[in-house]
């Protein structure tokens, strides 16, 4: 289905406001600037804000939408004979080969992690969404291969690839912070997810294998 007049112009309010406010973060700091600022930035009550971001964190994290989902889409986007770590792994190379943003591997990504180091607020936050990717990432690998609500193993497996991404996240974000070139840390990156699939136990390797 085709996006509509009122949800396209809702999705372009949204994501102004959200620009207004990071580009305020990026210059004062995240505690620093009100949401009676941004309103006022932005050209929109405070209201207006609030109708489309829950908390205040929501407005400078809010693609994290897309760092929740993406364990679980690789999951069940996974290949035959392919198991749920390969995908995993195999669609974080793919990121880390192609300098993706969506890894922290741009130039801004700097300034982006000091706002955040900077904030307990934001670093609680994060804190909350990689407990909301090992959650989904559980509950995905739970569906997939039916297994009972009180199955340990996928839990067990969701905890060791959530390890995985928040290791490799955390690990370029350091890296970016430290003012190093994309290229060069996406480079170093791959090495690193050669040591998190060696690491890696075979029972959490083979698990989750799609059949024919």
């Amino acid at each position: 289905m085709s996006e509509g007049l009122r949800e396209r112009k809702k999705r372009q309010t949204r994501q102004y406001i959200s620009d207004v406010a990071t580009g305020l973060f990026l210059e004062r700091g995240f505690d620093a600037v009100t949401i009676a600022e941004i309103a006022e930035a932005a050209d929109v009550s405070v209201n207006t804000v609030y109708n489309y971001f829950e908390a205040k964190e929501d407005l400078f994290l809010d693609r994290s939408k897309g760092i929740v989902d993406r364990l679980p889409r690789l999951v069940r986007g996974r290949e035959v004979g392919e198991s749920a770590a390969d995908a995993v792994l195999r669609g974080l190379r793919e990121e880390v080969e192609a300098v993706s943003p969506k890894v922290g591997l741009f130039d801004g990504y700097a300034r982006f992690m000091r706002v955040v180091q900077d904030s307990h607020a934001l670093r609680s936050r994060l804190w909350f969404i990689q407990q909301e990717v090992l959650t989904r990432l559980e509950a995905a690998l739970k569906e997939e291969m039916g297994a009972a609500e009180d199955e340990m193993l996928p839990t067990l497996v969701a905890g060791q690839l959530a390890w995985a991404h928040g290791t490799l996240m955390g690990w370029i974000g350091g890296q970016m912070v430290r003012g190093r070139e994309p290229e060069a840390v996406s480079r170093e990156a791959l090495v690193l997810l050669d040591d998190i699939e060696e690491i890696l136990g075979e029972p959490v390797r083979t698990y989750g294998v799609r059949e024919g």
